[in-house]
């Protein structure tokens, strides 16, 4: 039987669950696979911790050049994260005609379209299943199982972090900051939580599905993001008395002339399938033309169910080597002729629902004059609720718009946060209903 010599950069949980699968599940692997997956190296910085994966010590290096230039290994897997020397040592296994496996997700939304030409212009394949949806075989569905479809829409939970927060939040009526402290110390956030909280994560993933749902060049810097920070208890007991759950949703939509790329916060109605995606899962509901509505749902993150996507791509290179197959499937699932530019909408085109929570003095008139602005600028509304007034004295009006324009919301919303009625900065969340 064929042997596959594997090369491993990053030994942290995403290497270690990769590790225990090869080591735990051989003879799985061989059955289905034909040829043996050997693990040749392991390259870390820090080699002194126990991982709790017993491996031999001779195939453990602190040389990841060791790695990328042993003529012997097939298939290179960063698990490093971040972009340097990650891009660097990709270019590299490229350069040395080695087939690459990686997880990292800013990495390839911010240089993905370079890692693919070098790697196709080498003849070898780039796997990146881990890179979004952990252990959710999102980018393979998308590039095969659903082949024969035009995407119409994408909404996605994508970030475990971020949805953990906003469950308890919604659960337990906590505030952020005592929410993302549990996370943090349960090891679902990092200590330095940006990324997550602040949806840059999430448009990582998003950059990398836009590219393969619709045939686009990878381009971070298009997707609308926002993050879930400034959400607080008020806003989520509102929302639950409309019949809202809130989500950090990563949106796309494609009406044949442009699409929509956005992460932001949103209210879907409570019996929704995604608004029930709760604690660290993640899902994503993909709209198709001859398939319908599919939604895929799992662990988006983890040692073994990351680990599991990143052997998926292993097995498949693998296969691929056998077959001397290289390039069968498009890494990103497209032809490079049929990759083109398309116009993505800035934020300001944006057509949806909104809710709006303004504190305003308690006096009469007040909300004739917030709803007079807004009818000035096309903004209907559709439903109101008003609360008793906080120790400030202050009054928290909510509403619910009709779909409305998102540079004329923005427009009102500048209008009324300067009137002298008004305490505060009007929350606004954006509201999605696909069903």
């Amino acid at each position: 039987m064929k042997t596959i010599n594997i090369g491993l950069l990053g030994f942290g949980t995403v290497g270690c669950g990769m590790t225990k699968i090869l080591l735990q599940s051989p003879g799985v692997i061989e059955s289905r696979l034909g040829a043996t997956l050997a693990l040749k190296w392991i390259a870390d910085l820090d080699l002194e911790g126990d991982r709790g994966v017993p491996v031999d010590e001779s195939i453990l290096t602190t040389d990841a050049g060791e790695v990328i230039n042993d003529p012997e290994v097939d298939i290179v897997v960063e698990l490093i994260g971040g972009y340097e020397p990650a891009k660097r040592f990709i270019l590299k296994a490229i350069e040395n005609g080695k087939h690459v496996v990686t997880a990292n997700k800013a990495l390839l939304a911010a240089h993905g379209d370079e890692i693919f030409s070098a790697a196709s212009q080498k003849g070898v394949e780039v796997g990146f299943e881990a890179s979004v949806g952990g252990g959710i075989p999102l980018i393979r569905s998308i590039k095969e199982g659903l082949v024969a479809n035009r995407i119409s829409g994408l909404f996605g939970i994508l970030n475990g972090t971020a949805n953990y927060i906003l469950t308890k939040m919604t659960d337990e009526g906590r505030p952020f900051s005592g929410v993302l402290k549990e996370a943090q110390a349960l090891g679902y956030a990092e200590a330095d939580p940006t990324f997550d909280v602040e949806g840059i994560d999430a448009a990582h993933k998003l950059t990398i599905l836009l590219a393969i749902a619709y045939g686009v060049p990878i381009d971070f810097e298009a997707v609308y993001t926002e993050g879930i920070s400034k959400i607080t208890p008020l806003d989520i007991k509102f929302m639950k008395e409309f019949g809202y759950r809130i989500k950090l949703l990563a949106i796309s939509k494609d009406d044949g002339q442009a699409i929509e790329a956005r992460v932001h916060a949103t209210l879907i109605p409570e019996d929704a399938m995604l608004a029930n995606v709760n604690e660290a899962y993640n899902a994503l509901y993909i709209k198709g033309d001859a398939v319908g509505s599919v939604m895929l749902y799992g662990p988006g993150a983890g040692m073994m169910p990351t680990g599991s996507a990143v052997v998926s791509d292993l097995v498949d290179v693998g296969r691929n080597i056998l077959k001397g197959a290289v390039g069968r499937v498009p890494a990103l699932g497209h032809q490079p002729a049929g990759v083109e530019g398309r116009r993505i909408k800035s934020i300001d085109e944006l057509e949806t629902e909104y809710y709006f929570r303004f504190s305003a003095e308690d006096r009469p008139g007040v909300l004739s004059k917030v709803s007079g602005i807004l009818g000035k600028h096309q903004i209907s509304i559709k439903s109101v609720h008003q609360q008793g007034r906080d120790l400030l004295g202050a009054v928290p009006i909510v509403m619910i718009t009709h779909e409305a324009k998102e540079a004329s919301v923005q427009a009102s919303l500048s209008e009324i946060d300067q009137l002298d009625v008004v305490k505060d900065k009007t929350v606004l969340i954006r509201i999605e209903d696909w069903r």
